[in-house]
């Protein structure tokens, strides 16, 4: 599995020196990522701000204020 950022790329180099990986494993995925210009971080897929049960919430608060007018 290729890498997908310079800071992943680090911290697998951090590792291979503190040797919790194997030279090969950094060796196959660097071998992977080739010359490709990687990003300096990866944003993550984040989950929407609001939980289910707050949305819910604010429809209900919603809907008594519109009953009231």
């Amino acid at each position: 599995m290729p890498f997908k950022s310079q800071a992943q790329r680090r911290k697998f180099a951090e590792l291979l020196v503190k040797g919790k990986i194997s030279a090969d494993t950094f060796e196959e995925w660097n071998r992977e990522t080739g010359t490709a210009k990687l990003p300096e971080r990866v944003k993550g897929k984040r989950a929407s701000k609001r939980s289910p049960s707050r949305k819910r919430a604010t429809k209900r608060k919603q809907s008594r204020s519109k009953r009231k007018g």
